[in-house]
């Protein structure tokens, strides 16, 4: 391998070649080398770094809170003991409730500073004889200790014969005294020297707990932590930040910053709660206007603070949930969990959820129409059928069902409701509205029973209603009148006013359940004519309105303040049958999940209890009918039935046949046939082999003749 050398001299014989052409070099001289850094420069970067270094500012910051925490520890110490010891507590309480507005509390905070004066005035005055009667006392019990302690020794001396036993009791208590002086010499020096220590540390503890630093001292668990404890002075802070001139400015003219505003801070469930009285000048309802800023002045969402108005005047109460409390499950259902529990419609309650305190929300379904709404797939159907399930475990109740979804959702209820549609379609409306006609024949009837006849409930149950309101069929023939619609010739509409206008007083109920409501999917005379009004979560204040009425929204209710999705299940309740607290005109309810198989074990359960039940999933009024057919049909497996069930059975199948049956009318056409009812246990019952065999004899003579 050849390689070129180059030549750093010039060469005295250059080549002769006329194609060589000479080798030029060039010399690139090397950079000066560098001066050094200035030693000012090299400590600055360093100073730098260390100042800015995670550990030095941990370390700084460590400092001043901890110095920080027991100066004004200290100040903490002395503003208490400066309140214990004169009134200034008093003034300052007196002049927050001017500054509110409040004369009342005004006059018995002065009241009350005028009696502690006059205890104080009390005490300094006894202090004045306090000497000479410290003195008497002492003298008399030092002479009396003396005089306890001679005896005690005349009785040693007296036993053991010696005189000296005389002051036996008096020395030794002479010597227990100078013993106790050695200890206190002793301990007195290093108690000098750790006691302010110890104060210091007292002093430190304090401050510590009321966080008494600046916010950037603070440890980062501290200083970034979302859902901090809900004190009287972070809810001060939150109202005096909130945007409201009037009640920012009283606020600053209070002498005690606010805190006579607020009432106890109480726990209430995964939350606190407390009372805020307003200053004059302040409405509450620029205080629920915002709410989300609220919210997040307490650092929390919006969703975990509810804003309500009890019944004192200018006042606001808030719910403050624990931080993420409100995304935590609720846990089971008791009709998932206790397999022994059974309804009472009249006296029970359906357990339905949970409040936001945790305490258990059951609701009264006695001779209440009920409405649930809510946007689509936020729970709707599931809150209304748990109420169904407890209210099927009463084997005295009936159920007429529309499911107008068609999902399968209501399917448990075959073999236990006595109608039980399921479809979307026209015609399923169609079939629909003929059960609720049919339950306003039967409410007929029974409004013209002989006074103080018991009926059993009839529960009328239509799910996803709005697909009814909104249903273009029409009838055909000579009744041209629309199934759907909100005016007076709707047939849908105008079934269930009628049973809102008097199904009540013979247990005939109304049960509706619709999502995202307007004027034309949920007429105004529909949803006012329910006495149990509930909603999930709905996108506008207007919705609000529509589905808890003005006067619960006005009173604090929000669903559309609930988030979809998010706070699936989670119900404003605006009824007399549950529990609200005093002044509130509603409740929210976190309501329990039921699942499809669940709910199928608890209608096991249901139908175990009843005799059998025959469901219809057709109305077809216009038929001809068998009686005693149609008597062995609503009989169905059950050995024996009552008559009252056999009539409300044929009723609930047929109203336009047996709408207006009697006892009578049920014997003649048993008693025709051979198969007349008998008494069983006290009442009068049908029998299922009775009626199966002469519907055997009636046909088999149909077949002789007809050969």
């Amino acid at each position: 391998m050849s390689e070129n050398v180059v030549h750093l001299h010039k060469p005295t014989d250059p080549p002769t070649t006329a194609d060589t052409a000479p080798t030029v070099l060039t010399v690139v001289p090397d950079a000066p080398p560098a001066g050094p850094v200035p030693l000012w420069a090299r400590s600055g970067r360093a100073v730098k770094s260390v100042a800015t270094h995670e550990s030095t500012r941990a370390t700084v910051r460590a400092a001043a809170r901890h110095g920080l925490y027991t100066f004004n520890g200290g100040r903490i110490v002395a503003r208490r003991a400066w309140d214990g010891r004169t009134g200034s507590r008093y003034e300052r309480m007196i002049r927050a409730a001017e500054a509110a507005g409040n004369l009342e509390a005004a006059e018995e905070w002065e009241e009350r500073l005028q009696r502690f004066r006059a205890a104080r005035h009390h005490r300094r005055m006894d202090l004045l004889h306090s000497p000479v009667d410290a003195a008497k006392g002492v003298a008399v019990g030092a002479g009396m200790s003396i005089g306890v302690l001679v005896a005690l020794g005349v009785v040693m001396a007296i036993n053991t014969g010696h005189v000296g036993d005389v002051i036996t009791p008096l020395s030794a208590t002479v010597d227990f005294i100078a013993l106790l002086i050695r200890i206190v010499q002793v301990v007195w020096g290093p108690a000098l020297s750790i006691g302010p220590f110890l104060a210091l540390l007292a002093l430190w503890s304090v401050g510590r707990k009321q966080h008494a630093a600046p916010n950037w001292a603070l440890p980062a668990n501290v200083r970034n932590s979302e859902g901090e404890p809900i004190t009287p002075s972070i809810v001060v802070k939150a109202l005096r930040d909130l945007g409201v001139p009037a009640l920012a400015r009283a606020i600053k003219e209070m002498g005690d910053a606010g805190a006579s505003m607020l009432g106890p801070i109480r726990i209430a469930g995964c939350g606190v709660e407390v009372d805020v009285t307003l200053p004059s000048g302040v409405s509450t309802n620029e205080v629920q206007a915002k709410r989300r800023k609220l919210a997040e002045n307490l650092t929390r969402h919006e969703h975990e603070v509810f804003i309500t108005l009890p019944q004192a005047a200018r006042t606001v109460r808030l719910w403050v949930a624990d931080s993420g409390a409100l995304d935590e499950p609720i846990g089971p259902s008791p009709l998932v969990t206790d397999d022994t529990m059974t309804a009472d419609y009249t006296k029970g309650k359906a357990p339905w959820g949970q409040d936001l305190r945790g305490d258990a929300a059951a609701l009264s379904l006695y001779q209440r129409h009920l409405l649930i709404t809510g946007l689509s797939n936020q729970g709707k159907t599931v809150a209304l059928r748990s109420l169904a399930l407890w209210l099927a475990l009463d084997k005295s109740v009936q159920f007429l069902m529309g499911d107008l979804k068609g999902a399968g959702d209501w399917a448990m209820f075959d073999g236990l409701a006595d109608t039980l549609i399921q479809g979307p379609t026209d015609e399923h409306v169609i079939q629909v509205t003929e059960m609720v006609e049919g339950a306003v024949d039967e409410m007929n009837r029974r409004l013209q029973a002989p006074p103080g006849t018991v009926f059993p409930p009839l529960i009328v149950l239509v799910d996803e209603a709005q697909v009814a309101f909104m249903c273009p069929a029409k009838g055909t023939g000579k009744d041209k009148r629309p199934y759907g619609g909100a005016k007076a010739d709707s047939r849908y509409f105008m079934a269930v006013r009628k049973i809102h206008n008097q199904g009540r007083a013979v247990n005939v109920l109304m049960w509706q359940g619709t999502q995202d409501p307007t004027n034309e999917n949920l007429p105004k005379l529909v949803r006012e004519g329910a006495h149990t009004r509930a909603s999930l979560a709905l996108g506008t204040e207007s919705q609000a309105r529509m589905a808890l009425g003005d006067k619960a929204v006005d009173g604090g209710a929000a669903p559309n303040l609930l988030r979809p999705g998010l706070d699936r299940g989670t119900l404003v309740v605006a009824s007399d049958g549950i529990s609200i607290p005093a002044g509130q005109s509603s409740i929210t309810v976190r309501t329990y999940y039921i699942d499809d198989d669940d709910a199928t074990a608890i209608t096991d359960r249901a139908k175990a209890l009843r005799d059998g039940v025959t469901t219809l999933h057709a109305i077809d009024r216009g038929a001809e009918h068998d009686p005693l057919a149609d008597i062995a049909a609503v009989v169905g497996d059950a050995p024996r039935v009552r008559t009252k069930d056999v009539l409300a059975r044929l009723a609930a199948r047929n109203s336009d046949a047996y709408g207006g049956w009697s006892f009578l009318d049920l014997k003649r056409v048993l008693d025709d046939a051979d198969a007349g009812p008998y008494k069983s246990d006290g009442v009068m019952v049908v029998s299922r082999d009775r009626v199966a065999r002469a519907l055997a004899n009636r046909d088999g003579e149909g077949s002789a003749s007809a050969e």
